[in-house]
């Protein structure tokens, strides 16, 4: 039986966070009880997502992680401690598109989205073994992309994703693109500024409220019973994920 590493069994103890947010997002997942592990920065990134989490991991499950060989020491280190284990994967990342992407896959349902020419073979492995099937599309940031709210439910402004998900009996929700900030780049991603804390918990890395698609969001997460957790009062920003244990 699959899982879905994505959406925690129960209420999430860790989350692993861009080692540059500001402090009142911080101190917002403490004040819920999470403990904070910062992300370092993987030097052969461009800046804007060399302290991303889900660019350098991806959970395999509720217990293991594949790590990109760049960052492999510093998360061993610390996930260990934690009970979690580190499994290194082979692709080593560099700075341009496609060559920066292997790790980041989303996963829904008994999926895992992605460009598969570009995935992490160790991390195809794994996936593999756990029951997880591929579903092959051209965007290779697809976790960026997607936000994944459920075990068949997500949110995206990728159209690609959107349909391909929509093929495979998904409950996707398609938002207008843009609008979430990520500094450096003209914009950002939803699933690259959300986390799920628990199973009907969204975290939400800052708020909604300029969001061209703000309502349909309201009624999507409303549909689905899911409570909203607005991390900051700044615009929403695509920090890599809230990656949750």
């Amino acid at each position: 039986m699959y899982v879905n590493p994505f959406i925690p069994k129960g209420k999430a103890s860790i989350a692993i966070i861009d080692g540059r947010v500001c402090n009142e997002i911080i101190e917002n997942l403490k004040r819920y009880g999470l403990e904070i592990i910062k992300t370092c920065k993987c030097e052969e990134l461009y800046d804007a997502i060399s302290y991303h989490p889900d660019i350098v991991i991806h959970p395999i499950n509720y217990d293991t992680v594949v790590v990109a060989p760049n960052v492999y020491d510093y998360y061993k280190d610390i996930l260990t401690f934690f009970g979690i284990k580190v499994i290194k994967g082979e692709r080593k990342l560099s700075r341009n598109y496609p060559e920066n992407i292997a790790y980041n896959v989303a996963r829904i349902s008994r999926y895992a989205v992605h460009n598969t020419k570009f995935t992490d073979e160790k991390l195809k492995y794994y996936l593999i073994k756990e029951g997880i099937d591929f579903i092959n599309v051209n965007q290779g940031y697809t976790k960026c992309s997607l936000a994944i709210i459920g075990e068949n439910v997500g949110i995206t402004s990728d159209p690609s994703i959107y349909k391909m998900l929509k093929n495979h009996n998904m409950d996707v929700l398609l938002i207008k693109e843009g609008s979430i900030q990520l500094p450096g780049l003209n914009y950002g991603f939803i699933g690259g500024a959300t986390g799920m804390m628990s199973k009907y918990e969204l975290l939400i890395t800052g708020t909604l409220e300029e969001h061209p698609s703000l309502n349909e969001i309201r009624i999507f997460l409303k549909k689905h019973k899911i409570k909203p957790i607005y991390l900051s009062n700044n615009k929403i920003i695509d920090i890599g994920s809230i990656i949750t244990f």
